[in-house]
């Protein structure tokens, strides 16, 4: 069954900020916040290609692993782009989201998310997904809580209905950056059928151009699903 829709929920794991760097000398900062350009440039370039979910891995339940003074400075710097980035989702009818367990953020950053959810709810184009304080594992665990929460029966229906990714359609389309050929725990039961793309381009350097050139990649694919 040969397929050449185009992908509709595409996710990236942006990866390779802190390489970027060090690579020319720089505290690792300065690639997180060269990162962050990248995230503007293909979300607005996505969303005019008519991508519909753009699911981005921004923090993992892992990255508290890190230097705190990284941590802190990845917690302003998310604070930071979300308000700089409203008026241009609003422009641009850019829906966000955010998955993962944010009750682990400061409150000014928790607010900042929800106000940020708030305000472009009614947005018509792209929904940019951000996995903050997101790991899968983490994300299943959670999902079967409510299923017993809420005494639902086990099946694929309720159990989606339950995960962070809720209403979302599964990814179609994976895309890992910096050359690392691995899920690191992201959207494990989404990516089920996801056509999966490894790029060695460091997150920084990655162009609208490399994601179009993707996309036409993914067109030629023959996604079966388990068919012949």
């Amino acid at each position: 069954m040969s397929s050449n829709n185009f992908p509709e929920h595409i996710a990236i794991i942006m990866d390779g900020n802190g390489r970027w760097a060090e690579n020319r000398g720089l505290k690792r900062t300065a690639g997180h916040e060269e990162g962050a350009k990248t995230v503007r440039n293909i979300t607005i370039h996505s969303a005019k290609l008519g991508v519909k979910y753009l699911t981005l891995y921004a923090f993992s339940t892992e990255n508290w692993n890190r230097p705190k003074l990284e941590i802190e400075y990845l917690m302003r710097l998310l604070e930071k782009y979300l308000k700089n980035e409203l008026d241009i989702f609003l422009q641009n009818s850019i829906k966000f989201k955010a998955i993962g367990d944010i009750s682990k953020f400061s409150k000014s950053l928790q607010n900042t998310i929800k106000d940020m959810e708030e305000k472009t709810k009614n947005a018509k184009g792209l929904t940019q997904i951000l996995a903050l304080n997101y790991g899968s594992k983490d994300e299943i665990l959670r999902a079967i809580k409510k299923l017993n929460e809420k005494n639902l029966e086990v099946n694929e229906e309720n159990f989606e209905a339950c995960l962070d990714t809720a209403g979302i359609p599964n990814v179609d389309l994976l895309i890992r950056t910096s050359g690392e050929i691995r899920l690191s725990n992201y959207l494990l039961w989404q990516n089920a059928y996801a056509e999966m793309f490894f790029t060695t381009t460091l997150w920084p350097d990655f162009t609208t151009l490399e994601i179009e050139d993707i996309i036409e990649d993914f067109k030629k694919r023959q996604r079966r699903f388990g068919a012949v």
